[in-house]
């Protein structure tokens, strides 16, 4: 008879100084050979300040990556084809964009 192992999850804990989250309507992606530091950032007059950072290793970014796809479908599937958000204009280059 072969024995099923069942699938261990962790009890995830939000502290409660994370619980409100926070926004962010620019992110600055940096990488070295061994991470990704991602600098999420609330841009509003009259500047920008880093909101969160995240640092993770290149396969787990490969790995996140593949789940936001996977849940932008889901999210596209229940509520319609979302668009992409225009970029800043002008000679501010903050904001969600791909590099040039």
């Amino acid at each position: 008879m072969a024995e099923q192992k069942e699938a261990q999850q962790a009890k995830i804990i939000i502290p409660d100084h994370l619980r409100a989250g926070v926004y962010s309507n620019a992110m600055i992606v940096n990488h070295t050979r061994e991470e990704f530091i991602l600098d999420f950032v609330m841009v509003s007059p009259p500047g920008a300040v880093v909101s969160a950072r995240v640092i993770m290793s290149p396969g787990h970014i490969k790995r996140a990556i593949t789940l936001l796809q996977a849940n932008v479908k889901r999210y596209e599937g229940k509520f319609g084809k979302l668009a992409e958000a225009k970029g800043p204009t002008g000679k501010r280059r903050l904001g969600f964009h791909p590099p040039t």
